[in-house]
Order: C-alpha cells, then structure tokens, then sequence
C-alpha cells in the first residue's frame, strides 16, 4: 500500500506540474496579446486517512485561475478608437456575427479593444467584437437606462456619411458706439454691422444692423436706434431704441431700451427674441447698467465681441470617446454632437467570470450580479482613448516559474524510477 501509494502520488505530482507548465506556456505565448490576463495554477495536497504508523500518500491535485482583476501596462496608440479601462471595471461588448442577425446580442466583456468602424459602421475590434452603449437623443443628452441589465445596450453604429448642421439661436452683441455720434451738430451717420447665422437647413444668412444716432439741437442724445434686417426675407425683425446713461458712476453703460417692434427687451436677460426667416434669434445686447453689455464711450464704433452659436453643414471628420464613455462625432465645420455613452461593468468577483477567446469574459453566477456604472463613477476607473492594455503577463517571472517547474517534474519523476527499483527488488525476493 505504502508503496503504491508513491506511485500514485508521483503519477499525481507529474501530471500536476504539466498542468502548471501548460498554463506558463499558454502565458508566454500571449506574452503580446493585448488585454491578455495571464493564468496562475495552485498546488493542493491530498491526504489519505491514515491509521498506524504505516503512511499512505495521497499525492496533489492542481486548480487553474485567470486572474482576470489583474491589469497590464496602457501603451499610447494614434487610433482615439482604441479604448482601454484604467482601474476597475469592463467594457460591454458583442459578437459581430450576433449583431448582423439582429435582436439583443448576449453581451460579453473585456478590459481592451482596438475599436475601428466596418462597411456597416459598427465600431469592432479585428477579432470581430462589436462595442456597445446607451444611445444618446437627438440633442445629445443620454436618457436614463437600467442599470442592472443589458437591455439598453446597442451595438455603437457610426454613420460616416451623415451631415449635420446646427441652426443659429443666439447672438451676443459686444460693442461700442461713439458717444460723439449723438451731440449736437454732428452728421447723424448711421453705424452698420453684419452678423451671419445659420438657418434651419444649414443655409448662411446675415442680420444686418443699423445704429442711427439721435442728434439733438444742443447738448448730448445718448441715444440710438437700432434696426435689424433680416436678408433670408428682406425686411426688418425688430427695431429698438437704446438709452445710455451719463451718470458718473454708470457713465456710458446701457441705461434703457424701448422695444419698437419685433420681440419685446427683457431687462432681466438683457436680451430680445427676433423672429428670422431660419426660425427665432435671442440677441443679447445686456442689461441695463451691465460693462460687459453695449457701451457708448469715446468716438470709435468697435465691435468688440461677436459670438453666435450655431455651425454650417458638416460631414464626420473624427470620432472621440472621453473619459466618461461619451462617444461623439466630430464634424468638418467644427461641430461635435454625442451619440452613445459606453458604461462600464462591475462584478463582485470578476475572476469568476467565463474566460472566452479574444480576451472576453462571461459573467456567471460565481461572479456574482454585474452593474453598469457610468465611467468614474462608483467603483469603476475611467475609459482611455488612444491606448490599449498589454498583456498582463511577466515573461521574466514565467521562464522562472519554468525552471522551478522542470525541476519538480524531474524530481517527482524520480520518484517513480525510485518506486519502479524497489518494487522491482520485491520481485527478485521470489527467486
């Protein structure tokens, strides 16, 4: 018994460190597979019930786990499709072959992925893994989803042909007019001023404004009419009469305006809405009493800030992902619009997860429910573009756990040369 038993146990011992040597071996070959979680092999003893002083071995089994928690170095790439999660947490995918058919693909996970858009505009990896989000409205906010399931995940679809046009909404006018402008004798010029907008259909308009001054008999107006003119129609949108203050504490800052038609001035927002043949502007022209407003100091006309919101139509130049998971179109005019959020996944335990090919995981029940967190928040880390993982594997440290490997095999193989010498002595007693 106690003899077989050596066998048995160096039998056990053998086939434990090939086990080991297999997943060094399979650690070195993916030594540069991007995203690739090495594998560690554990040694358990067996112990037989042992009674007397007559000792049984029970040799040793192996368990193999990837150490899927554990993360490789980020290497910067020049792709901003490339995606890799610094900290906790996964990226939701799909098989390409499972989107194609349509419905709700199983959802799989993975650390890393070079992420690049096929014919059909799907972002997917080279191994064919498509990457999913939540996608975003029409405005660019992202709806709220479950967040326990991943039911509102889409496969991120990206339409390289699309157009996109912002239309002008808002004007903000910051200029001076000459306060010599509205003294007595002077000319009573008008001062002109041309803003583009953008219509609706993306088509370029301009509001043109005129700012005659009020010349008096004798001493100073202060005052000004504007007047703008819409060129889509021809015809003015609204007309205004401003009034500024001579005061020494609030000298040359906006003092009144009386709306004379079109939209009517709220002093509250400094602003009036005028109604364009491209659909309604609020021009901002400031409140009363507001330096940053309208001013009417000095003899010069400067316009000295024009901002306006709204952009011509574009195509797709570029696509972006922050570290929040946004994924957003960048246009040839300039205009960025988002389209999905990536969430990240988080497991109780992710080592429990299902390893896949392609560095992909299964959640399963022994890595507990997963949750979809928005990236940096809660326990997740963050989402970087232009990176990818490396493998988390040590070369240095498997070739010595090759060595201390060969050498036990070597070791427990002599065990069983030993065994064989002796029962080979048991069997010369006969003669």
């Amino acid at each position: 018994m106690t003899i077989s038993s050596s066998l048995n146990a160096g039998i056990a011992a053998l086939m434990a460190h090939g086990s080991r040597l297999a997943g060094i071996a399979d650690n070195i070959a993916n030594a540069s597979t991007y995203g690739y979680k090495r594998t560690e092999t554990d040694f358990q003893s067996l112990v037989l019930s042992n009674s007397g002083r007559d000792y049984a071995a029970g040799g040793v089994r192996t368990t193999s786990m990837r150490k899927i928690d554990e993360s490789g170095a980020l290497v910067g790439t020049s792709n901003p499709t490339d995606l890799v999660v610094r900290g906790r947490g996964f990226l939701p995918m799909a098989r390409a072959t499972e989107v194609a058919l349509g419905g709700q693909p199983q959802m799989l996970l993975g650390t890393t992925g070079s992420f690049r858009t096929d014919a059909e505009g799907y972002l997917r990896t080279g191994s064919g893994h498509v990457l999913l989000g939540w996608p975003a409205n029409s405005d660019g906010s992202v709806p709220s989803f479950p967040q326990d399931t991943s039911a509102g995940l889409e496969p991120v679809r990206i339409n390289a042909n699309q157009l996109f046009g912002e239309p002008t909404t808002r004007v903000s006018l910051g200029l001076n007019l000459p306060a010599t402008a509205t003294e007595a004798g002077a000319s009573g010029e008008a001062e002109t001023l041309s803003v583009e907008y953008f219509d609706n259909l993306g088509t370029s308009r301009n509001l043109d404004f005129d700012f005659t001054p009020t010349v008096p008999a004798s001493g100073s107006s202060n005052e000004w009419t504007m007047a703008i003119t819409d060129t889509a129609t021809g015809s003015v949108v609204g007309e205004y009469t401003l009034t500024f203050d001579d005061t020494p504490t609030g000298g040359g800052t906006l003092g009144s305006v009386t709306t004379l038609s079109g939209g009517a001035y709220d002093a509250t927002t400094g602003s009036a809405i005028v109604t364009t043949g491209g659909g309604p502007i609020e021009i901002q022209i400031g409140q009363p009493g507001d330096p940053n407003g309208m001013t009417q100091l000095a003899d010069s006309f400067v316009p000295l800030a024009i901002e306006k919101d709204g952009f011509p139509v574009g195509s797709v130049s570029e696509i972006t992902v922050d570290e929040s998971g946004y994924v957003s179109a960048v246009f040839d005019n300039g205009a960025s619009r988002r389209l999905y959020q990536i969430p990240l996944v988080d497991l109780p335990n992710p080592n429990g997860m299902v390893s896949l090919d392609q560095q992909t995981y299964l959640p399963s029940p022994e890595s507990g429910p997963f949750f979809l967190w928005e990236a940096g928040d809660g326990p997740t880390g963050e989402i970087v573009s232009f990176a990818l993982e490396e493998s988390a594997t040590d070369v240095a440290t498997e070739l010595t756990d090759m060595i201390r490997t060969q050498r036990a095999y070597s070791s427990n193989a002599k065990v069983i040369q030993t065994v064989d010498e002796m029962l080979q002595e048991t069997t010369n007693l006969k003669r």
